[in-house]
């Protein structure tokens, strides 16, 4: 389930539910991939950058910017394989729920 931009942390659950959804996002892309039989030149880059991604939303409140950043190269090292993209539109919803990043 989709939450709002802003949306308050759940009473009594003490996790932002950005957060929540983002680690879920992340969880079942890291799954898919690791179940993909097909190697891709950009697989290792994809896994590492997973792990950033369930880091940042581990530590509960990751950095916008980097969250980007993240998505970027994910996308750009698993784009072309169209078994994940479903998968990738999740995380990516995910890291929407956070916003724009300030601009300074």
């Amino acid at each position: 389930m989709l939450r709002s931009v802003g949306q308050e942390r759940l009473a009594g659950s003490g996790e932002d539910p950005r957060v929540a959804e983002l680690r879920t996002a992340v969880s079942r892309l890291r799954r898919e991939l690791a179940g993909h039989p097909a190697e891709f030149p950009d697989r290792g880059i994809a896994e590492e950058e997973l792990a950033a991604l369930d880091a940042m939303a581990a530590g509960g409140s990751p950095e916008i910017p980097r969250l980007r950043r993240s998505l970027l190269l994910v996308a750009g090292a698993i784009g072309s394989v169209s078994a994940l993209a479903p998968d990738l539109r999740e995380v990516r919803i995910a890291i929407e729920l956070f916003g724009e990043p300030p601009r300074g």
